[in-house]
């Protein structure tokens, strides 16, 4: 997925009023809070997901898959301002980046090549405030799943000078439209507890009972030993009512299901909270390095029940860079951090030790190496 180099929204005719979006929003920074995402993004997580079964025994109807994934995610800005034209007020502009997200699982392998479970392309964007309807300014994600779903999740984004607060979360399914209601009594979300309907032992590998039934908690553990100096909070959601007025989600017919029988796994909302956290570096007088920890659950709905699939990640901000004769890692350092001293240039040694090996003077032309950012 790549832009045209030459490509940029070109607004015609301009939209020249002044527009109201958050304090941080400049014109040297039109992204505003999400210029923080800009990047690529890699590491670790935990999907849940309680999937329709259709087979025997009929009365059988749901099978829990657990996996411990591997992701990346990579953000571009979008070039000029996204117009939006107006009826009942004045035109708008949005500015945004356009992402692809891949992730698999970190067990399970074919071909030698981890299984992919998830691609998603999409756009997140700041959107400025508006009066019709009266919202403050917001930002929206646009996704776009193969499995046969369309994500429109709008919401607010603000910054704490702490680190991100993490509520526990779990996988239990209840009645549609009745979140009291929760359904206990099902046996496979108890590892102690051999199903044929939960992810065969080869994949439940590194996964242990307090993550299943708290997923949050693989984000807690990530944080522990870590102090988070600043953190940007993206609160989306595809609930038309909150946080903010707007957002949808579109199935495809086979989700949808047959009109008078139900569903056969209709995605019926879509939460999202995105932490986007800078971190003070492992080295002592070191880079701050950027961290992406995010939670997502979708509700799907089948056989009278909303069904929680909960997907979480810890990523890290890197950069490529290749090697080339003369470099060093002071230099290096100094490109991407505007600093060679030791607590940089080690920053970049400790990320890449496999790669150079013991001797960190020693560069060899064409070496790829991986830049904390």
């Amino acid at each position: 997925m790549e832009l045209k180099p030459d490509f940029a929204f070109t607004p015609l005719p301009s939209i020249a009023r002044p527009l109201r979006f958050s304090s941080v929003h400049t014109a040297a920074n039109p992204l505003g809070l999400l210029e923080g995402l800009k990047g690529t993004w890699t590491g670790a997580g935990f999907n849940v997901i309680w999937r329709p079964f259709h087979g025997t025994p009929p009365e059988q109807d749901r099978f829990l898959e657990l996996n411990l994934t591997e992701e990346t995610l990579r953000f571009e800005e979008i070039p000029g301002p996204i117009p939006n034209r107006g009826l009942l007020q004045s035109d708008i502009n949005m500015f945004g980046l356009w992402y692809l997200q891949t992730i698999a699982d970190a067990n399970i392998k074919e071909n030698g090549k981890p299984a992919g479970l998830h691609l998603e392309p999409g756009i997140w964007a700041t959107v400025p405030q508006t009066d019709h309807p009266q919202e403050v300014p917001t930002v929206v994600r646009m996704a776009s799943i193969p499995h046969g779903t369309t994500v429109l999740a709008q919401g607010v984004a603000f910054q704490s000078a702490e680190g991100p607060s993490i509520q526990d979360i779990n996988i239990t399914p209840f009645e549609i439209g009745n979140p009291a209601k929760l359904i206990t009594t099902f046996p496979e979300p108890n590892l102690s507890n051999p199903s044929e309907f939960r992810t065969r032992p080869e994949g439940l590998v590194g996964i242990d009972q307090a993550i299943v039934n708290n997923p949050n908690l693989v984000l807690k553990r990530a944080l522990k030993g870590k102090t988070i100096k600043n953190t940007v909070v993206l609160d989306v959601s595809s609930d038309q009512s909150t946080p903010v007025f707007g957002g949808g989600l579109a199935n495809t017919a086979f989700l949808q299901g047959s009109p008078n029988e139900g569903p056969n796994a209709q995605a019926a909302l879509v939460r999202a909270t995105f932490w986007i956290e800078t971190a003070a570096g492992a080295i002592a007088d070191g880079p701050d390095l950027h961290q992406l920890q995010y939670t997502q659950t979708v509700l799907l709905n089948f056989n009278g029940l909303s069904w929680p699939h909960i997907t979480v990640a810890t990523l890290h901000r890197s950069a490529p860079f290749t090697v080339s004769q003369g470099d060093t890692l002071s230099a290096i350092a100094q490109r991407f951090y505007g600093d060679g001293s030791e607590p940089f240039w080690r920053t970049i040694y400790n990320a890449n030790t496999a790669v150079i090996g013991a001797e960190p003077n020693v560069l060899t032309s064409g070496q790829q190496l991986t830049i904390p950012t």
